[in-house]
């Protein structure tokens, strides 16, 4: 009875040894999935395989036979086993139980299908020429504006240079009217022969242009007075309005009359006109008087006896002056308080 243990353990091996001779001869067969000859049958003497990869985004699957020369060692091929690093983008898993066994196996990937590279977007033809043209339609908005406000500021502010300070550095002849030595006074004297009635025409004509304005000291019903700057000396400039061209006119005819030329009158320099871009400016320009008006001096100052008398025997002469001239030349001359 005890030898018959012994016995059927013999027996038992040597059937298992009988079957892996048998696996060996007559080979093992497998699933695959690229053998349609053979209805998606291969055998092998080595293992079945079932492997998966990513492929475009998709996981793909593929079972075939690996063959004996790659089964090494025997009994735990080295192409059987796959990486568990996160970045793993094949595994695989071998079998030789049975045949078929490869339709079983599922090897899994540790890396994420949304890891896997993909392809590259391609933009339109109308969205390309849409990042084109926006930006440069920006641009030119931009440039746009910035020239339009650039311009408009150059215009105003030439406007208003136009009319405080003349055109002196535009339009200054390279010949100056006066020599260097020669005096306002002197030039009004030598070109009117003492007859008071300004500058010559075409001085008159031009003067306007070259007078730069300084200060207004003074503001009226017909216009307004200016301080001016006329080759190095000051002037006085009354500008009258479009609107009152009569009484510029007038006025201007009262200073042009003859022998009207005194130290004690207000010395006459010239008549003209002078658009400023608006409207037309009417000038006036006389000697400047840093005190003003005799109104306007007493009216700062007060006078003691002596100086009364003095200035009394002063306007008794200027009144000889005006009637004198008012019977010669029968000017109706209206004396105002503000002489």
């Amino acid at each position: 009875m005890r030898a018959l243990p012994r016995t059927l353990l013999f027996v038992f091996t040597n059937l298992i040894c009988l079957g892996q001779n048998i696996v060996e001869i007559w080979g093992l067969k497998c699933k695959c999935d690229i053998c349609k000859k053979t209805n998606y049958t291969c055998e092998t003497t080595g293992y079945c395989f079932a492997s998966t990869y990513f492929k475009n985004g998709v996981q793909q699957y593929d079972y075939r036979c690996l063959g004996p020369n790659l089964s090494l060692p025997h009994n735990n091929p080295i192409f059987c086993h796959s990486s568990n690093s996160f970045n793993a983008t094949f595994a695989m898993k071998c079998c030789n139980k049975e045949d078929y066994c490869n339709i079983h196996l599922m090897p899994e990937l540790t890396l994420r299908p949304q890891a896997a590279i993909k392809e590259p977007a391609y933009f339109t033809s109308l969205e390309i020429a849409a990042f084109i043209a926006i930006p440069t339609l920006i641009l030119c908005i931009v440039a746009g504006a910035v020239y339009f406000v650039h311009t408009s500021y150059h215009r105003r502010d030439a406007a208003h240079r136009h009319l405080r300070h003349g055109d002196d550095a535009l339009e200054a002849p390279e010949h100056p009217l006066l020599n260097k030595g020669v005096s306002l006074k002197h030039m009004i004297e030598m070109t009117t022969s003492g007859s008071g009635s300004g500058l010559p025409l075409l001085v008159q004509r031009s003067i306007a242009r070259q007078i730069q304005l300084v200060e207004i000291i003074g503001q009226g019903r017909f216009g307004e007075v200016w301080r001016g700057r006329w080759r190095g000396e000051n002037v006085a400039v009354k500008i009258f309005s479009s609107r009152e061209e009569r009484s510029w006119f007038r006025e201007a005819e009262i200073y042009q009359t003859v022998m009207l030329r005194h130290d004690n009158i207000l010395g006459f320099i010239a008549a003209d006109n002078k658009d400023n871009g608006t409207w037309t400016q009417l000038w006036l320009i006389t000697d400047y008087h840093e005190y003003g008006s005799l109104f306007d001096f007493l009216g700062r100052n007060t006078l003691d006896t002596n100086g009364m008398i003095h200035m009394a025997c002063r306007l008794q002469l200027v009144l000889l002056i005006f009637i004198w001239i008012s019977w010669e030349h029968k000017v109706n001359l209206q004396l105002p308080t503000e002489i």
